[in-house]
């Protein structure tokens, strides 16, 4: 048996020089939520002789859905981290490297180091690539003065600068065309910046711009209502279909291409100066899913069953994640809601059963509309309300922001990356009394 070079790889337990195999029952590409999870979940299913590999080359696991509160000053950056080496669940073998391409055909990957790693079962959980780079001048103007974002490690910092320093002006908060991670961010920052501004004695000097290149303030009717209420009531402009195409840093102005209904371009663009402008970058699969076209749909994600969450061409390939074409949210709380799915019908795979757990789109959204206050939105395919608490989370409440802030960084830490949380079903029907909710 040939093995891989030692290198690239940290075997959980072992030192760096140890050697790794090349053959591995499964082969989990990802070390984000659900890459860490669905190793952990796999090592607790299958025993201490099933091989489990996880390709990831970051040295840092984030809590990303912390980020906005981060930006705001909330909470501080180091406590939405962890030391990847602490994540690898014991027994897995990590390849710090990346996937280069995807082979199932032949059931392998070749990464960035030139191995080739087979696998009997391969579970997909890259997440979403940023691409500032899809933003004209977009990357020359990060870091430069009232420009910032809290969907990257390199730039969340700089949100919470912004919003000391300002001192009035053009606001700015976009949100692209392309599916994004947490549909609901962009529009927190906002919400905390008006806060923060009303704090700080500036709001009455602002023009707050929400520039959507959707055409709705948030998918479900329900929390939209809410939220279209609060917008209303704190003056906060609703600016749909503009897709950001442009930042000049040099001249303080954000260009937008206007969309029609369809999401496709007008020809017309609108230019808006700005003294602040958080960006949401847009986002698409990573490289070696949009280069792997057997693996994806003509849109670079992972093409999968969006109830069993299987590939739809080959039956050992599943995946969860951002990643995956479901149409549902992307956030941590529907990787939990597809973990335990995955787990389900892997098994019925390999042993030839039935494959009986359907993913019904579930997914959580706590949109903080100021400090210390939240909308606790959990919804399914859908975009029907699916919550687990036996109260109204469509209203703002003082818990709900706990729930965000303190409760569910405790459970992604201890429960979804120990491979145990499979999302709040079973405390929901307990809640409601084994009612349907």
């Amino acid at each position: 048996m040939r093995f891989l070079r030692s290198a690239s790889i940290f075997r959980r337990g072992f030192s760096t020089s140890s050697l790794v195999q090349n053959s591995y029952k499964f082969v989990v590409a990802g070390g984000g939520a659900g890459g860490i999870g669905t190793a952990a979940a796999l090592k607790r299913i299958y025993g201490k002789d099933a091989t489990v590999a996880v390709i990831e080359p970051s040295q840092t696991q984030y809590y990303q859905p912390l980020w906005t509160l981060v930006g705001a000053g909330a909470v501080d950056f180091e406590t939405s981290s962890q030391p990847m080496e602490k994540m690898i669940p014991k027994g897995c073998d990590w390849l710090q490297t990346k996937v280069e391409t995807f082979h199932p055909e032949s059931n392998s990957v070749v990464t960035s180091d030139g191995d080739k790693i087979s696998y009997e079962n391969l579970i997909v959980a890259l997440g979403l690539e940023l691409r500032f780079d899809m933003v004209e001048g977009l990357p020359e103007a990060l870091h430069t003065d009232g420009v910032c974002s809290n969907y990257s490690a390199q730039t969340v910092k700089d949100t919470w600068k912004c919003l000391q320093s300002f001192e009035g002006g053009n606001a700015l908060f976009t949100l692209p065309i392309t599916p994004i991670k947490c549909l609901g961010a962009p529009q927190k920052i906002m919400y905390l910046a008006d806060d923060y501004f009303r704090k700080s004695g500036v709001r009455d000097k602002a023009s707050i711009q929400f520039c959507s290149a959707l055409g709705v303030i948030f998918g479900v009717k329900k929390y939209a209502q809410e939220l279209s209420k609060i917008c209303e009531k704190r003056d906060l402009n609703l600016n749909f279909r503009h897709n950001l195409v442009k930042v000049n840093a040099a001249q303080r102005t954000a260009t937008f291409d206007i969309l029609n209904a369809d999401g496709v371009s007008t020809g017309e663009t609108k230019t808006m100066e700005y003294d602040m402008i958080h960006v949401t970058p847009p986002m698409s699969a990573p490289p070696a899913l949009r280069q792997s076209t057997s693996l994806t749909d003509s849109k670079g994600f992972l093409d999968v069953h969006q109830y069993t969450l299987q590939h739809k061409r080959y039956p050992n390939v599943f995946g969860l994640g951002d990643c995956v074409n479901t149409p549902n949210g992307k956030t941590a709380a529907a990787v939990a809601g597809q973990l335990g799915v995955v787990m389900n019908n892997l098994y019925a795979y390999i042993y030839g059963k039935s494959m009986n757990a359907s993913y019904d789109g579930y997914t959580s959204c706590p949109l903080v509309t100021s400090y210390g206050k939240c909308i606790l939105a959990e919804f399914d395919y859908n975009a029907q309300p699916l919550e687990t608490m036996p109260l109204n989370q469509g209203k703002e409440r003082y818990f709900s922001y706990l729930v965000k802030k303190d409760i569910l960084p405790e459970i992604y830490w201890t429960g979804l990356m120990k491979g145990s949380w499979y999302g709040p079903g079973t405390i929901r029907r307990i809640l409601h009394l084994g009612m349907s909710k």
